[in-house]
């Protein structure tokens, strides 16, 4: 499967982006989503992840109540709705896929990645 994400951009503080994620393949349906983010000089962290149906989300405390992921299984895009932004979400974000259960946060545990999109949140 491939990914392509996008979506990324400036925004201000309190501002909203939503981020895509397009799949390749008729065998999106099967996989869990994830969305993760890298901010310089960081290692990549978990940041929402979602079962292949839609009915489990599963989030990074740090995001929780402001991030929103979801997905059209028949469009094989997801995404990730982000308000309320604030400067330490300033990092590139990647979606990724897996099968298997969403509720796995580790990087490793997510074998196909989209190449990044870059979000910049100024004060």
């Amino acid at each position: 499967v491939q990914l392509q994400a996008s979506g990324g951009g400036l925004v201000q503080v309190g501002g909203s982006l939503r981020l895509s994620c397009a799949a390749s393949g008729r065998t999106f349906i099967t996989y869990a989503v994830g969305w993760f983010r890298q901010a310089p000089g960081k290692e990549r962290e978990f940041a929402a992840t979602l079962n292949w149906s839609g009915t489990m989300t599963y989030y990074a405390d740090s995001v929780k109540g402001r991030f929103t992921i979801s997905r059209d299984n028949a469009e094989n895009t997801a995404y990730l709705q982000m308000n309320s932004l604030k400067p330490e979400d300033t990092a590139v974000y990647y979606c990724a896929v897996r099968r298997g259960t969403a509720q796995t946060m580790a990087v490793t545990d997510w074998p196909y990645w989209g190449q990044g999109t870059q979000v910049t949140v100024s004060s």
